[in-house]
Order: structure tokens, then C-alpha cells, then sequence
């Protein structure tokens, strides 16, 4: 049956998301080049513009999404509050986003392999948001 998976699909996409665009707000203030700033507001506008769609696709099976787990939330926060406490630099933002990205692309690609029957339109969601966090992780190299 293709709807469990779909759903699922879609859910562990929501939490990326929303861990993405929760992740971007905590090194914002933290920012100091324009360039990094725009690139991070950048793609958190394309973020949410995309969690909308895909809300969108959650609604026709009656789901109300996942939310990132509080266990790994709590984890980024500490994790992005120390580096930054002991060295508060772009290059700091840059490396924690990029780390970010880079495990978001991990397993969103684990997820897409897990849900296999999933529909089209999920996957091509989810494949949407891996080049989103691909070309976030691209566009920090030259701040590293």
C-alpha cells in the first residue's frame, strides 16, 4: 500500500523542515557578513515555502505532520550554543549549517530509501528539499 509510506515520507520531510528553518533562526543573530545573512534568509524562505507545499500534500491524508524531535532539537541548540560561545565567527555559522545540511541530506536520503512505495509527488518533495540543503551546503564553502 502506497499511503502508509507516502505519509511517512512526508512526515520525516516536515521535521527536516522544520529543524532546517529552527536551525537557521538560532545562527542568524550570530551572523556578521551581509552575504551569509542573505544566503541563510535565503534559503529559509525557500524552506518554508516548501514545508507549505508539502503541509498541503500532509492535508489530503488527514496528517498534521511531525515536529523534530525535542531529544534532537535540545541536541542542535547545545551543540550550536557551545561552538558559538567559544568561537562566535561566520566561519562558525558556516560550519555548523553545513554539518546540518549534511546530515539532513543523510537522512532524508535514508528515508527515501525506507519508503520506497511512497508516491511521486512525495519523493519529489523530498528530493526537493536534498537539493535545498545540497546547495545551502554548496553556497557556505567560501565561508568556511
Amino acid at each position: 500500500m502506497i499511503e502508509p509510506d507516502t505519509i511517512k515520507l512526508l512526515r520525516e520531510c516536515d521535521a527536516g523542515i522544520k529543524m532546517g528553518i529552527s536551525s537557521i533562526d538560532d545562527v542568524l543573530g550570530h551572523v556578521r557578513n551581509a552575504e551569509l545573512c542573505r544566503e541563510l534568509t535565503v534559503c529559509k524562505n525557500r524552506h518554508q515555502v516548501l514545508g507549505t507545499e508539502l503541509r498541503g500534500q500532509l492535508n489530503c491524508f488527514g496528517d498534521r505532520g511531525k515536529d523534530p524531535s525535542s531529544l534532537t532539537r535540545q541536541m542542535s541548540r547545545m551543540k550550536t550554543g557551545a561552538k558559538l560561545m567559544m568561537h562566535d565567527s561566520d566561519h562558525t555559522v558556516a560550519d555548523l549549517m553545513t554539518d546540518g545540511c549534511n546530515m539532513g541530506v543523510k537522512s532524508l536520503n535514508r528515508y527515501l530509501n525506507q519508503y520506497k512505495a511512497a508516491d511521486e509527488q512525495a519523493k519529489h518533495t523530498a528530493k526537493k528539499l536534498i537539493q535545498l540543503e545540497q546547495s545551502l551546503s554548496q553556497n557556505l564553502q567560501r565561508f568556511l
